[in-house]
């Protein structure tokens, strides 16, 4: 593979919401193939720190159930907005499966962050493949995911970082991308 090669995929890769999804499924076999390329992540002392939990078919129902209840219990019944509850019941059935990802920590081994990074590398590298095989998606973290350990059997050591949705498309024009000017980021020390 190019630099050129490499450089567009990675510019290439979008944030696609499920308005945009269709009813097209992602494969299991897809499934597979991005979750082993997200297992490359570079981790430091190999603490391979990352737990993917893929939500399919009943089990995006059950996830909605679930995120739906949180929201309501930990939301006061003055702020409860009916979009948000909206959005929270039928999202994820737009996505032909949702990825929750986790992290595990040791804090007596390596500082959180670096554990939290690693998993957000292997995140990547997942958006990434995903883009290369056509498939869709983007990261959510809503704000309730700190209270689903126990939904989703989660150790003391454990948290889930948020939801990584995945779908297909149809649509084909994306609005353009924009980043600010590499010198705007960069500072040069010799």
């Amino acid at each position: 593979m190019t630099y050129t090669q490499l450089k567009e995929i990675i510019t290439s890769r979008r944030s696609t919401f499920p308005s945009m999804y269709n009813d097209q499924d992602v494969t299991e076999e897809d499934l597979h193939k991005l979750l082993e390329v997200a297992l490359w992540a570079p981790t430091h002392k190999k603490t391979e720190p990352w737990k993917f939990i893929v939500f399919r078919k009943d089990g995006l129902e059950r996830l909605s159930t679930e995120l739906l209840r949180l929201y309501k219990k930990h939301t006061p019944p003055e702020k409860i907005s009916e979009r948000k509850l909206k959005k929270l019941k039928t999202n994820p059935s737009k996505a032909s499966a949702i990825i929750a990802i986790c992290v595990e920590t040791n804090p007596d081994l390596l500082p959180e962050w670096e554990e939290i990074a690693a998993t957000a590398m292997a995140v990547q590298n997942l958006w990434l493949a995903a883009t290369t095989l056509d498939i869709v998606g983007y990261w959510s973290s809503p704000r309730d995911i700190i209270h689903l350990n126990e939904f989703l059997s989660l150790t003391q050591n454990q948290k889930c970082l948020g939801f990584f949705y995945l779908a297909k498309t149809d649509h084909q024009e994306f609005p353009a991308r924009e980043r600010q000017p590499l010198d705007s980021k960069l500072e040069w020390i010799d």
